[in-house]
């Protein structure tokens, strides 16, 4: 007989009368030493290692990874025949394993009958007392399946009553009767195909897949927000715990536990409150027992100990994807069908265990608390009410795991230094980095995002990675491989695990597949920008270009089989296509407008992000010629054949578009006006900070963030989008370059609300002077995209301020160069914004903040704790963002401290 080497034994499969007895029940039987002795014999015996290891070892940073399936398996392949059979043939691993079966059950098949008819005669009895139950030994760590102990690390219990091995600190996954590692093989229809490119013959690794196995840790505060990032090579996690804070002014939050995993985008959320309506309860992590750190690793997943300062009911937990669960954070939607098919249960040793079957009806994802000590739990109702005290909580999932870059791999050569000189941000760009993608933000945003992927791209790529396997190759890759090959648009999101699948169902599909959100404009842009950056500015992008563009997508199942030449092409044709009209007809009409029936297109993306403005400021005046520019660029290296003449007419078009969109945005408010809308404007927003409109002596100019905006020509909105133009391009029109450097540099310098300026930071919005062309309560300090700062906007316009400061040493330098006060002008605002964003260097990893004003000054507030308008859900905000990281790269330079002489 031969069998497969590939395939994986279960290691138990448990029938499901065998999951009835009720806990009490049980906790009874095992309290008669007769009975407790033979339940236990026939545990131990079906598995004689069981018991030898826990959850976590005495120091839980360590990832016990024991396969007590090899001994079976060697086992088996010593009794193939001779003759090796690499193919796949389930029907003869079935076979073998039904022999073991029927020769055990066949040797203790009359010492299991007189334990049943003995075990049965006491549960009647005891039923027939009423005795109360007493719990079985607690072993601490280990679960139950069915009847059968195991460790989160070492096994994944499927449906309750099937375990299926863990192999290479990776989860083995059900198929039928079978269990398979993913990154090798799929199920089809319950068997075990290979995937391509696998050789059957090859047989997995035994053990783990490396004796290395560096653990990054990372704890960050940010009240009421208390994060923990744990990942090593079988897991990446964040824990955030959120807990009232009492007389702080924020906003007071109920105790709240998620957990977030970038695999699968998904994670739970459980909200607990107090059991007694007098007392106020609060929840935190403790210390674990040995190391200096909260929480620990397992495979697929966390554990940690979490503490109750008095008794709490755990009333609501959501359970699967990240968007279900920002769902019920951001709007207090829940899905019937997914809420429905959570599980809360006993087990016998007294944990309480929460667990759902997500909509494939395959991967599962559980959420236990274990006493650890003399704490109770009960299950009352769809409730469990935890006595006080702390509990060990571990959290895990079997969606395969994403291979994630170490800090060292995310890095260059030259920049490796940074993980000693920035531990937390090169820690927090691992966590978000993996080989085949980067993923946006945690806990909100643990997926693919094209156009925060080429942002950071663009602003880190001096320190990213280059090359196969590196960072840059990755981003890259990510975008390529999800581009709509119908229409050439790029991905703005994509969607994975369960909420794919519900969104496959709400479409009429039985499927898991991907899907990609498409309703942004200007991701398209990015790409060609990126590309040119590293394919024609990047001596190793030089060298790979090549072979990075005939590489197969493998991703989106329509886009499997076209290379990556054929997918970037389809958006490059649609940017020229899309661009075409407004070179011979520059009217509004022609500008790139958001989709119909979308009321966000670019990284303004709250609903009142552009002022309700259809024509954005940013794609038009910026991102559109820098593409253009770039598909010029591309074209002349001979990288797209199929156009020739895009060399010449893509950079021509780029010039027109350059030179003429401007004016299209452009708001000027004379002195006197300008003084009585801030006087207005303070006025209603009851702002109370120290206002001198007298400071405003000349136009205040600016460009405003859209066009057609509510019956509005233009959405008449003061912003940091200024940044996109400076950074992307090097225009060469002289009288609109000072112009624009100087209302930029204006505008950074005023105070708010006369300008953008405040001691933490410059915001992203200022609807001062936008003259009812706007609401401005669309624009408050709780508003995502309102009076708030944006890191990764401050990066990007210290860059490009930089960018144009560094062109006065070119042969050709521009005119406002040679033009002393509006030169030290351009300085002094580079000098001013360096010196807030130092100043808020804490922060500057964080994805958007606020502030409140007290004392004389503005405060830095999580924009999740400010109160919004009634009625209003607050948006919460992540503690590490992947384009709010770009500081490793974007640094001041000291040389600008001073003016030059001459």
């Amino acid at each position: 007989m031969s069998i497969s080497p590939i395939l994986f034994s279960p290691r138990l499969h448990v029938s499901a009368e065998s999951t009835t007895m009720p806990a009490s029940k049980s906790r009874a039987i095992s309290g008669i030493p007769l009975i407790s002795h033979l339940l236990h014999w026939d545990i131990n015996h079906q598995h004689t290692n069981d018991d030898s290891q826990g959850l976590l070892a005495d120091d839980p940073s360590s990832i016990p990874l024991e396969d007590r399936h090899r001994e079976l398996i060697d086992t088996l392949q010593r009794a193939e025949s001779p003759h090796q059979y690499y193919g796949y043939s389930s029907q003869s691993y079935k076979d073998h394993r039904l022999h073991c079966r029927k020769r055990i059950a066949s040797q203790l098949l009359s010492l299991r009958a007189c334990v049943v008819v003995v075990m049965l005669a006491v549960i009647v009895l005891l039923l027939w007392l009423g005795t109360r139950a007493q719990s079985l030994d607690v072993v601490e760590g280990q679960l139950y399946c069915g009847i059968q102990r195991y460790t989160v690390n070492n096994a994944t219990c499927y449906n309750g009553n099937f375990l299926c091995p863990v192999r290479d600190r990776q989860r083995t996954l059900r198929c039928g009767d079978d269990c398979y590692l993913p990154r090798n093989f799929y199920c089809n229809d319950g068997l075990v195909k290979p995937r391509q490119g696998m050789v059957l013959g090859d047989k997995p690794t035994t053990g783990n897949a490396s004796d290395t196995c560096p653990l990054s840790y990372l704890h960050l505060t940010d009240q009421p927000y208390e994060n923990y990032f744990i990942s090593d090579c079988s897991s990446a996690s964040q824990v955030v715990v959120t807990s009232p804070v009492i007389d702080s002014g924020l906003r007071l939050v109920g105790p709240r536990l998620l957990i977030a995993w970038p695999s699968g985008n998904s994670g739970v959320v459980v909200y607990f409150s107090a059991s007694e309506s007098d007392a106020s309860l609060a929840i935190s992590l403790q210390t674990i027992p040995g190391v200096n750190r909260t929480v620990s690793p397992v495979v697929g997943g966390v554990t940690g100990n979490i503490s109750f300062n008095s008794s709490a009911v755990l009333d609501l937990a959501v359970i699967g994807s990240i968007r279900t669960i920002r769902d019920y954070v951001e709007g207090n939607s829940l899905n019937s069908a997914i809420q429905d098919a959570v599980q809360i249960q006993k087990l016998p040793d007294g944990t309480t265990q929460l667990s759902r079957v997500w909509l494939d009806n395959v991967t599962e994802t559980f959420l236990t608390f274990q006493p650890c000590g003399t704490e109770v739990a009960v299950i009352q109702g769809s409730k469990a009410h935890f006595e006080k005290g702390t509990y060990r909580f571990t959290a895990w999932q079997n969606y395969p795991e994403l291979e994630q870059l170490s800090a060292p791999e995310t890095l260059n050569s030259q920049s490796q230094n940074l993980i000693s000189g920035s531990p937390s941000e090169t820690a927090s760009l691992s966590f978000f980095s993996f080989s085949s993608k980067v993923v946006a933000g945690g806990w909100r945003f643990l997926t693919y995002f094209g156009r925060d992927s080429l942002i950071s791209l663009l602003l880190l790529q001096p320190v990213l990675s280059e090359g196969e396997g590196g960072t840059v190759e990755a981003i890259l890759s990510a975008a390529i491989e999800r581009i709509n090959a119908t229409d050439g648009s790029a991905c703005h999101e994509e969607v994975i695990g369960d909420y794919a699948t519900y969104l496959n169902e709400q479409q009429g599909i039985a499927s898991t597949d991907a899907q990609c959100d498409y309703k942004m404009v200007d991701t398209d842009f990015y790409l060609p920008i990126a590309m040119n950056e590293y394919f024609v500015g990047s001596p190793t992008g030089r060298q790979r270009r090549s072979a990075f563009l005939v590489r197969n997508a493998s991703v989106i199942e329509p886009n499997r089989g076209l290379t990556y030449a054929d997918l970037s092409l389809t958006t490059l044709e649609k940017i020229m296509r899309t661009t075409a009209a407004f070179e011979q007809s520059p009217v509004t009409g022609n500008l790139i407008h958001l989709k119909d029936g979308q009321p966000v297109g670019q990284w303004r993306d709250s609903n009142t992000g552009l002022g309700g403005g259809r024509i954005p400021y940013d794609v038009n005046t910026a991102l559109v010629p820098a593409a253009l520019h770039a598909i010029a660029s591309l074209a002349a290296e001979g990288i797209i054949p199929s156009h020739p003449e895009w060399p010449e007419m893509a950079k021509t078009r780029a010039l027109f578009w350059e030179d003429n969109t401007l004016p299209f945005f452009e708001v000027e408010v004379p002195a006197a006006k300008a003084q009585d809308m801030v006087k207005s404007y303070v006025a209603e927003s009851n702002f109370t900070g120290e206002v001198n409109v007298t400071e405003l002596t000349s136009p205040v100019r600016f460009y405003g963030l859209s066009l057609e905006a509510n019956n509005n020509p233009i959405a008449k909105v003061m912003n940091t989008d200024d940044c996109f133009r400076l950074y992307l391009l090097n225009t060469t029109n002289q009288t609109q370059l000072s112009s624009f450097l100087s209302q930029t540099a204006d505008n950074i310098l005023r105070p708010f609300p006369l300008g953008l300026s405040t001691s933490v930071g410059l915001l992203v919005a200022n609807p001062a002077y936008a003259q009812g062309s706007v609401n401005p309560d669309d624009f408050l300090t709780s508003s995502y995209h309102g009076l708030v700062v944006w890191s990764w906007q401050l990066s990007m316009m210290a860059a490009g301020l930089e960018r144009q400061l560094g062109r006065c040493g070119d042969s050709d330098k521009p005119d406002f160069c040679s033009d002393t006060a509006l030169y030290r002008h351009i300085v002094d605002a580079y000098n001013h914004l360096w010196d807030v964003i130092e100043q808020n260097n804490n922060h500057l990893s964080s994805e958007v903040w606020s502030w409140v004003y007290g004392d004389g000054d503005y405060v830095y507030t999580p924009l999740g704790a400010i109160p919004g308008p009634e009625g209003q859900i607050p948006t919460e905000s992540d503690i590490r963002q992947l384009w709010s990281l770009t500081f490793l790269a974007v640094k001041r330079d000291t040389s600008y401290s001073s003016y030059p002489t001459s």
